[in-house]
């Protein structure tokens, strides 16, 4: 294995949830104060720059995660576009439920996730492809946040591990 140095940034949003198909409490609508901390490395520093010395700096780490994560997902709800019964109580009034549902459906499948900027009370909603488990959303915040961290540091570090505390005991994370 090569040596490589290493960096780790977290952030904590509030959101809800529900994992429609759990055979216990977790099928309820509830939510969780999630902390996300995104792992970075590159097998050298920049060594010109504003990032001389650093993998990636920490404040662009953090305005990634909050672009990606954060803005779409905080205090709104993270719903399984499969979920159509609970997509019904977020559409907005005058809308067909099936609809709605399905225009989210083709928004997911064309980008990865839906934000719709028109729902039942004004209510933030982030909809993804499969149930919002946390090592589901520990993948899809990869799969997002990847890309951002390779254009924020010219190529030069790489995002190789998200993890996902759904509570301060519980944890997911990917890879």
């Amino acid at each position: 294995m090569t040596a490589a140095y290493r960096i780790r940034r977290q952030i904590g949003i509030d959101a809800g949830h529900r994992i429609r198909l759990h055979g216990s409490k977790c099928r309820h609508l509830h939510g969780h104060r999630y902390t996300v901390e995104a792992v970075c490395e590159a097998g050298e520093l920049a060594d010109t720059g504003e990032q001389a010395g650093m993998v990636l700096d920490f404040a662009f780490l953090k305005d990634e995660m909050l672009g990606e994560i954060d803005s779409p997902c905080d205090h709104g709800f993270i719903a399984e576009v499969a979920d159509t019964d609970l997509l019904a109580l977020f559409t907005p009034a005058g809308t067909d439920p099936a609809e709605f549902a399905q225009a989210l459906e083709a928004v997911v499948r064309e980008q990865g996730f839906a934000l719709p900027d028109d729902t039942a009370l004004g209510t933030k909603l982030y909809v993804i492809g499969v149930p919002p488990t946390a090592e589901n959303l520990a993948r899809h915040w990869f799969e997002r946040l990847a890309p951002r961290v390779a254009v924020r540091s010219a190529g030069r570090a790489r995002l190789v591990r998200i993890v996902v505390w759904e509570t301060p005991n519980c944890a997911a994370e990917w890879p």
